[in-house]
């Protein structure tokens, strides 16, 4: 049986305060963290990094939409 999250307005505010910060960390832990390393660069972290802040980002936006309305 699925169920459906359902947020109420106090949660889905602080979901859209936080996503964003937690989609930049994880670009910045995954992708420029990368540069820090010893080990060589991966491009499948890179776009795996990047489809991860896209998806939290797009989650934000969603999370926005269903407050306006």
């Amino acid at each position: 049986m699925a169920t459906m999250l359902r947020l109420t307005t106090g949660r889905r505010r602080v979901s859209i305060d936080s996503l964003p910060e937690l989609a930049n960390f994880a670009v910045g832990s995954l992708l420029f963290g990368q540069f820090l390393g010893d080990r060589p660069f991966s491009w499948g972290l890179a776009i795996g990094s990047v489809a991860v802040w896209a998806a939290l980002m797009g989650l934000t936006f969603f999370f926005v939409a269903a407050e306006d309305a």
